[in-house]
């Protein structure tokens, strides 16, 4: 859903470049989507009271409203392009995947912070199913420990999924040490946004 990009472009922005004003007009060409798109993804932020519309554009006024509300639209389940099984380490398996494979949820903490707060089994990226069959062999859908979601348009211009993505890939996730990395992650998103009050 293209309203996604929306959110995920706001909280890059807010969390990454600590950029909290925007226009309509910038985030539709930041997304290369219309701005009809733009606001009615932002029309939903404003009825949560999230955003404020200001006589040029908006500010953000409560950032994790935002990722809370999106966290609840990122259902993986229909996202999964392609899974599989394989014997090799996770780490193994993180150096394998093709280089247009966009890391989120897990390995994404890891390589976004350079520390993991649990141990995890499994490795989580946006990538193209057939470069995955071309590298890892015919999807195997018991017990993958590589799993790939649809990569749009959007997602392409990150080599790592934002802090955003990664917190709300890891929301949808139901393996218990996701919990461990939402909280660390959560803490991490405390923290930027208080040194951004302080400033």
């Amino acid at each position: 859903m293209k309203i996604e990009w929306v959110y995920r472009e706001i909280m890059y922005s807010v969390l990454e470049k600590g950029k909290y004003r925007f226009t309509q007009k910038g985030l539709a060409r930041e997304c290369n989507i219309s701005i009809g798109t733009v606001n009615y993804a932002l029309q939903r932020l404003e009825d949560i009271n999230a955003i404020e519309k200001l006589s040029r554009g908006f500010r953000v006024i409560n950032p994790k409203k935002i990722l809370n509300y999106w966290a609840t639209m990122g259902k993986l389940k229909g996202r999964i392009v392609y899974q599989t099984a394989l014997p090799e380490s996770i780490e193994e398996i993180e150096s394998e995947v093709p280089p247009s494979s966009i890391f989120t949820a897990y390995s994404g903490f890891k390589f976004k912070f350079n520390e993991v707060p649990a141990d995890y089994a499994e490795v989580v990226v946006y990538g193209d199913k057939a470069s995955l069959e071309n590298r890892f062999g015919e999807p195997t859908p018991k017990k993958p420990n590589l799993i790939a979601l649809q990569l749009d348009a959007h997602l392409k211009k990150f080599k790592i999924a934002p802090i955003g993505q990664i917190y709300v890939d890891l929301w949808n996730l139901n393996n218990w040490y996701a919990n461990t990395f939402i909280e660390s992650l959560e803490e991490k998103i405390n923290e930027i946004l208080e040194s951004h009050y302080n400033r």
